[in-house]
């Protein structure tokens, strides 16, 4: 005698996909999780570790995934801004201001993201607009100072026999950069901005804690016409990439916002085994008029005096 079979219950699911009894429907949908690679020569590759980690959002859930670079991302990313640096400080001075500027009108087409993601990383939307537009307002301050700095720094010195004698200030050369932890955007481009307005090439270590907007920020610079590796960004561990970066032999000077006590006392002693310049911004507040200076720009170049004899007809003294 056949048995009538009867039909399985069936319980209606709410709108996000989960059913009455708390499981997961087919209705439901996981976000895929972007993968942030690091910055080196024009290019997104992996970290060579292969490691990671997952920042949280300001809800404590993971954002992304995040490259936790190593002292052989440090040493790729020095090799390519060596490379970019003969190119980039024998450029006229009035190119790198438009290229500057060419990178902050592509910053003001992609405020959404930065206001976004700053927001994910707790910023309020008031917050996140107000910093975004300091941030592209910084860039295209720094844009502007980068055929002008010369003009005010610069000096004809006074001499007492028959020559002209100039200073004049060159770009010291591959910069490291430790930007600050507690700044998204704005204290990213508030050290990256003046080190290269003069002439220099840079590796930066983004924020720790908050990594997404300076890895976002590398992708305006991808599709910009800064040519590949004078900006290298490393994302991961503040203390496992302070190391690496004094120690490096071709490492000219270090910028280091926010440090701490034990970490000057580490980077002092390090930098005097290769004479590394080593520069602590005194910056509290990158939102404040005083994170932002043509002396900055000063920071990390080196000045060259210039003699060069009067000849007849040049005028001057020395008895002609």
């Amino acid at each position: 005698m056949s048995k009538t079979l009867s039909k399985p219950a069936v319980r209606k699911a709410d709108l996000n996909g989960h059913a009455s009894n708390g499981t997961v429907t087919k209705n439901e949908r996981l976000p895929v999780m972007k993968t942030y690679k690091i910055f080196i020569g024009g290019k997104f590759p992996r970290t060579e570790s292969g490691r990671y980690y997952q920042p949280k959002g300001a809800d404590g859930k993971p954002l992304a995934n995040i490259c936790r670079s190593s002292r052989k991302d440090v040493r790729d990313a020095v090799i390519a801004a060596r490379g970019a640096l003969g190119g980039w400080s024998g450029r006229s001075a009035f190119n790198r201001g438009q290229i500057l500027y060419r990178i902050g009108e592509m910053l003001e087409g992609r405020r959404a993201q930065f206001v976004h993601e700053i927001m994910l990383h707790g910023g309020t939307p008031e917050h996140a607009e107000a910093r975004v537009s300091q941030a592209i307002d910084r860039w295209i301050h720094y844009a502007g100072w980068c055929d002008k700095y010369q003009a005010l720094f610069s000096s004809v010195n006074p001499t007492n026999s028959s020559h002209f004698n100039f200073s004049v200030h060159e770009p010291t050369g591959v910069v490291g950069v430790m930007a600050p932890a507690d700044s998204a955007l704005l204290g990213l481009v508030s050290t990256i901005a003046p080190v290269i307005a003069g002439g220099n090439t840079c590796i930066v270590v983004a924020s720790e804690g908050m990594p997404l907007p300076a890895v976002t920020f590398t992708e305006v610079l991808a599709t910009s016409d800064l040519p590949g590796g004078v900006v290298n960004l490393l994302t991961g561990y503040r203390k496992e990439l302070l190391k690496p970066l004094v120690s490096h032999m071709d490492i000219n000077a270090l910028v280091v916002a926010g440090a701490s006590n034990e970490e000057r006392a580490m980077l002092d002693q390090e930098a005097t085994c290769n004479l590394k310049r080593m520069v602590y911004p005194k910056v509290s507040d990158w939102s404040s008029d005083a994170a932002q200076s043509p002396y900055f720009i000063l920071d990390a170049q080196e000045v060259k005096t210039t003699w060069h004899p009067i000849e007849k007809g040049q005028g001057g003294g020395g008895g002609y």
